[in-house]
């Protein structure tokens, strides 16, 4: 992460920081939030380099779902993807699915949005408890007076006369595929201000569902699992590994020892690859 991106992502800490002293249990919680947010600089960076894709553009929001939660990541890997962290299956509704039986829906799914599909399973909107409360306010008063009232009209007309989820959802919605990176979807989740994304293949059928959640919890790290990833690559990348040590402080790892320095640089590229690694040191020495 270059010096603006870290610069950026502290200000940002400070920013959420409390006015009075911290609680023991605040400093970690600050913690992750900054490695949080160093993970969707680092993502945005990608994005602006033109390393990869943007995702597709839209509207949505949810709260986590009731599902069972998915299973902890596999580390093995060094880049997480959405595939190791989303929730199958994901509730859907159809398009044509009237008013009433769509808020039944978000209450027994106890969630705040759900993908609209067509009928080959395409995700074509989204429909939220906003879009259903512009829809019950225009039933509960369809007229008001006054030059506000004129102004709620006018912005609740449209949305109001719909009756079932397609008239009712807002399009286009934002989705990620399986296969993008963790970091890539928690900067879409951000930068959209979602709480949950659909999941969808590449041709556009729903697959999953990951939230905010589900993100947060695959990005914020501690120094000991980042450390054992880390140790991994080496033993990888290495032909004498015992020879090179690692150590991780606040998400920065250090490598010393000695090593033939042929395969080093693909070794500090895999590391600084992992997700919510700040900076990697390179301190070994040549043979």
């Amino acid at each position: 992460m270059s010096d603006f991106e870290h610069r950026s992502v502290e200000t940002e800490a400070r920013r959420t920081a409390p006015g009075r002293p911290w609680t023991p249990q605040e400093e970690p919680r600050q913690d992750a939030l900054r490695r949080y947010l160093g993970a969707v600089a680092a993502a945005a960076s990608r994005r602006s380099t033109g390393e990869e894709p943007a995702p597709a553009s839209g509207t949505g929001s949810t709260e986590p779902p009731v599902t069972a939660a998915p299973e902890p990541p596999v580390r093995g890997s060094a880049v997480l993807h959405v595939r190791d962290v989303m929730r199958v299956p994901a509730a859907s509704v159809p398009g044509d699915m009237p008013f009433l039986e769509v808020a039944r829906t978000l209450a027994r799914e106890q969630v705040g949005a759900v993908p609209v599909v067509d009928a080959d399973d395409h995700v074509i909107g989204v429909v939220s408890e906003s879009d259903l409360l512009a829809k019950a306010a225009v039933m509960a008063e369809p007229h008001r007076h006054g030059s506000v009232g004129r102004l709620w009209q006018h912005r609740l007309y449209e949305k109001g006369q719909g009756d079932t989820a397609a008239t009712l959802m807002t399009f286009p919605p934002v989705t990620v595929h399986p296969a993008a990176r963790v970091s890539d979807a928690a900067w879409t989740a951000a930068h959209a201000r979602l709480k949950r994304l659909p999941v969808t293949d590449h041709r556009g059928r729903l697959v999953g569902v990951v939230s905010r959640r589900d993100l947060l919890r695959a990005l914020i790290r501690d120094d000991a699992e980042i450390r054992a990833e880390a140790e991994s690559l080496v033993g990888r990348h290495l032909p004498v590994p015992h020879t090179v040590e690692v150590s991780v402080e606040n998400g920065t790892v250090t490598l010393t020892g000695r090593a033939d320095r042929t395969p080093v640089p693909e070794l500090l590229a895999a590391v600084r690859d992992i997700d919510v690694v700040a900076d990697v040191v390179d301190a070994v020495e040549a043979i």
